[in-house]
């Protein structure tokens, strides 16, 4: 038994020494208040840069240095020197001193975001700061003035964010991606942090790597981004779309991906980032045309006519009605433009005739499976309400944007919670035939019907990233394929009676050599002027870019809708314009005086 107490004796003074070295590491490092002489620096990860279709630059990132102050170490021997240095006045100095964010184990963000410049500027005259250190970090940079919306910004976590991390990846003072884009793929983007141990001298300056740099990790940058967008195309749609309220969404029909999509009015980037966040933020935010709505995903209206479309091709599938069936319409039952006379598929379409339509969605509703006509309405809403879904509407689409709204389809409870159960009938809701009453679409939504109808009946979520990684793919969810129950054979009288609309009732989007396929919508708006809504595809065989426009308070759709969808559509197609007096109408064209008063 004598003979293990060595052993033991030894074992007990390396357990000792070994709890000395850790205290003595936890001192040094974590808890540098107390008199530390090794500091503990994040290095923060290079964010994953956004690229468009074509490999261009959308989002890079700059450096920027945000002064630190340890506030035990500090030794202020010259005030007047120092605000002269960073600019700001004692009063200054006095506030921001009194409002840091107190961190037991590090320092605290004295002054945010330096710029390469103005570091240089302080750089050699910290020294004779002690307790003041400088961190450096990115912030994002934007090559170009366009994408605000779509590619969204970057800001300081909120606490609510903090405290629903599960993760614990974040602490108090990360940026993370705040709203587009940036939001949406911030686990990719981010990247991962690192941190590096430095020996700091008697007057809090950096001495030297601690450990031989063994401590330290490596920061990992984020993902890169490879959009859908075409950068080009989009810089035009925003020129088009000046001076006007509304959206822009061009989507490429074989896949999805979409190559442009505007807000307007949207916003600089460039004004969402660096020191000036705050300031900026707040001037953008209480503009009363709110640039920080993304109207192409949020914003929700009637459809007005374009929603015939939808109701020819679900009463062809259903039987109620054959293509080239005469239907005669005398104008007397609702509202209407169109002659009296006989109306098929394709001259209804054509003239957008109100009366043929809601003579189309009474048929629908109204196919006799019980004798009751309250009942009967209710089995005829249930079974276009499940066509209407296959379209992709009524919910959100899915696309790869936070907050996106799935507008309104009404359903059978809609109608129980207002006129009680089997208290309504058609009559109470013939509104719908013609894209009015309690529909509600987004413009992305439209610009998916337009998709639909170039493919014939199927889609795949319209998205903007088309690779995660420059070897990446896009999210699995968007190569799946959507169909709608609707036979290819019902779509041809359908697609004729578009291709007159154009060539007869929507002359400014005439191309020349282009045969484009699309409808006009005129949306009633109770406030104001009503809306101008044009949808279309192009060309009609091998489609390239189907297209939705919706341009508030502009009136009809062939004009301010119709003529920007043609120009986009010959952009992107051709290349260039060829119709230089349409370009020049609607460049001309603002509708601000049109907007209800706020």
């Amino acid at each position: 038994m004598e003979s293990f107490r060595p052993i033991y004796l030894k074992l007990f003074v390396v357990l000792i020494a070994m709890v000395f070295v850790g205290r003595l590491f936890s001192m040094q490092v974590t808890n540098s208040t107390e008199g530390s002489t090794v500091r503990r620096f994040i290095q923060y990860p290079y964010r994953g840069l956004i690229y468009d279709r074509e490999g261009r630059l959308l989002v890079t990132n700059e450096p920027q240095f945000d002064l630190m102050v340890d506030s035990r170490r500090m030794q202020m021997n010259d005030l007047e020197g120092f605000c002269e240095m960073l600019g700001i006045t004692p009063e200054d100095y006095a506030k921001r001193m009194e409002s840091l964010k107190r961190d037991r184990y590090q320092g605290s963000v004295f002054f945010e975001k330096l710029s390469n410049l103005e570091y240089a500027k302080i750089q050699d005259k910290l020294v004779h700061y002690p307790g003041f250190y400088v961190e450096p970090r990115t912030t994002r940079k934007y090559p170009h003035t366009s994408l605000g919306n779509t590619l969204g910004y970057t800001g300081e976590i909120s606490p609510a964010r903090l405290a629903a991390d599960t993760a614990k990846y974040y602490v108090q003072g990360d940026y993370i991606g705040i709203s587009g884009l940036e939001r949406k793929y911030e686990e990719h983007l981010r990247g991962k942090r690192g941190v590096k141990y430095m020996r700091i001298g008697p007057h809090g300056n950096v001495v030297g790597d601690f450990n031989g740099g063994n401590s330290d990790t490596l920061a990992i940058a984020g993902g890169d981004l490879y959009t859908t967008l075409d950068l080009e195309l989009q810089q035009y749609a925003e020129q088009l779309m000046a001076g006007k309220v509304g959206s822009v969404v061009a989507i490429e029909p074989s896949t999805g991906e979409i190559l442009a999509m505007v807000s307007s009015p949207s916003y600089d980037p460039n004004q969402l980032t660096g020191r000036l966040f705050s300031k900026n933020f707040g001037a953008i935010s209480s503009d009363s045309l709110k640039p920080l709505f993304t109207r192409p995903t949020q914003a929700t209206y009637p459809p007005g006519s374009i929603f015939k479309i939808i109701q020819s091709l679900i009463a062809l599938q259903e039987g109620v009605i054959r293509a080239r069936e005469q239907i005669y319409c005398d104008g007397t039952l609702i509202g209407d433009h169109a002659r009296p006379g006989n109306y098929d598929v394709r001259r209804g379409i054509a003239v957008s005739s109100n009366n043929y339509f809601y003579k189309v969605f009474y048929r629908i509703i109204n196919q006799r499976k019980d004798p009751n006509p309250f009942i009967d309405a209710r089995y005829g809403l249930e079974t276009w309400g499940e066509y209407v879904s296959n379209f992709g509407l009524g919910s959100p689409l899915g696309i790869d944007m936070p907050s996106e709204r799935g507008g309104l389809i009404p359903s059978l409870q809609t109608y129980d919670r207002v006129y009680g159960e089997k208290g309504w009938r058609f009559s109470n809701i013939y509104s719908l035939s013609i894209g009015q009453g309690e529909m509600l679409m987004t413009p992305l939504q439209m610009a998916n019907l337009a998709a639909i109808m170039a493919n014939r009946g199927y889609y795949y979520t319209p998205h903007l990233v088309k690779g995660v990684g420059e070897d990446g793919g896009p999210l699995p969810e968007f190569t799946v394929k959507h169909e709608t129950g609707i036979d290819s054979v019902h779509f041809d009288p359908v697609l004729d009676g578009m291709a007159e609309v154009v060539n007869n009732t929507a002359r400014l989007a005439v191309i020349r050599d282009l045969p484009i396929i699309g409808k006009t919508g005129t949306a009633e708006n109770p406030h104001g002027h009503d809306h101008s809504v044009f949808m279309a595809f192009a060309p009609r065989e091998n489609p390239q870019i189907a297209i939705a426009v919706y341009v508030e308070n502009a009136g009809w759709g062939g004009l301010a809708a119709g003529g920007t969808a043609s120009l986009l559509i010959e952009k992107y197609i051709k290349g260039e314009i060829t119709r230089p007096w349409v370009e020049s109408y609607i460049l001309e064209s603002r509708y601000l005086q049109n907007m209800p008063e706020l």
